[in-house]
């Protein structure tokens, strides 16, 4: 029996093709980075650029139409509104006062929990636990701590004789401000001690065995040797808390709304006030928006000053 050509040549496989092209680097590349470029897309892109669009339109939510195109007449009506500039205080009152507070406290604590020696993942997973739970419902709890009638501060410094009244905890301006940051500072704490203690492990004992024969004790071991060698980690986490605080809604908006008399509102809440209960999507796009440029002069500090110590 004659075999002809075509019947002894195989037939290509269309599954092995497909794979053999697919598995090509400039196939394989872009094919892995389309979901995750696909999300930033919908999810981040397009939002924004749907707000900046909003800033300068008179958008309602009440009204249909898309919006008149009024420029910059928004930003100005903030710059002259006093809610506006009390919120600008606010927000960098808020903002710089609670990751101060959260850098020292968790530097402290990574320091602490570098020695721990003892049961060393029991305590690390129990610090995590504040910056784990949800923020709404750790905000709950800190709402009936500061309750000016329920409040266990209250007893507490009632029964040590600390004070001989009730302290209104988010009543009154000032006070109010200081207790968002202290619970700020609760939540972020662990963040900062995690973080900088990763940084803290991976410090060579060299260098400290070197600096002790040099009669360096341990204050000067921290500014000489510790802190120079965590800026990189520092200098990032720090962003990424100042960041997220600049941005903070749920706190806020769970223990005091903005009040007492606007005292404690953000750009997130007065931009929900704003734009979501007065219906005026502009403005409050606006609101939104005078976040970015803090933000991005914060990127471009870190990114020049990682490529200045690489």
């Amino acid at each position: 029996m004659q075999i002809t050509q075509s019947q002894g040549k195989r037939r290509p496989n269309p599954i092995r093709s497909f794979s053999k092209w697919f598995n090509q680097e400039k196939v394989l590349g872009p094919a892995l980075v389309a979901p995750a470029l696909l999300i930033l897309i919908v999810l981040i892109a397009y939002p924004f650029s749907v707000g900046i669009w909003l800033s300068f339109t008179d958008k309602q939510i009440a009204v249909t139409d898309s919006g008149r195109f009024i420029g910059i007449q928004n930003f100005i009506t903030l710059f002259k509104n006093s809610i506006f500039q009390r919120t600008t205080l606010n927000t960098f009152n808020y903002a710089v006062g609670s990751v101060f507070f959260k850098l020292v406290l968790g530097m402290l604590m990574a320091l602490v929990l570098d020695k721990v020696r003892l049961f060393k993942n029991f305590f690390r997973g129990l610090l995590l636990l504040p910056w784990i739970v949800p923020t709404s419902l750790s905000a709950l709890g800190w709402l009936w701590m500061f309750d000016s009638t329920f409040s266990v501060f209250n007893r507490l410094l009632l029964d040590a004789g600390l004070i001989q009244e009730k302290i209104i905890w988010l009543g009154r301006p000032a006070i109010a401000m200081f207790s968002l940051q202290v619970v700020n500072v609760w939540r972020g704490i662990p963040f900062f001690g995690i973080s900088l203690l990763a940084g803290l492990q991976t410090i060579p004992e060299d260098l400290y065995e070197a600096s002790e024969i040099d009669g360096a004790g341990a204050w000067r071991q921290f500014w000489n040797v510790t802190f120079p060698l965590l800026m990189p980690v520092t200098a990032v986490v720090t962003l990424y808390s100042i960041v997220q605080t600049f941005a903070d809604f749920q706190i806020v908006y769970v223990l005091t709304r903005g009040g007492p008399i606007n005292s404690t509102h953000l750009f997130a809440t007065l931009t929900h006030q704003t734009a979501i209960l007065a219906g005026k999507l502009g403005e409050g796009a606006a609101v939104s928006l005078f976040m970015f440029p803090v933000l991005v002069v914060s990127v471009i500090f870190l990114l020049r000053y990682l490529q200045r110590e690489e």
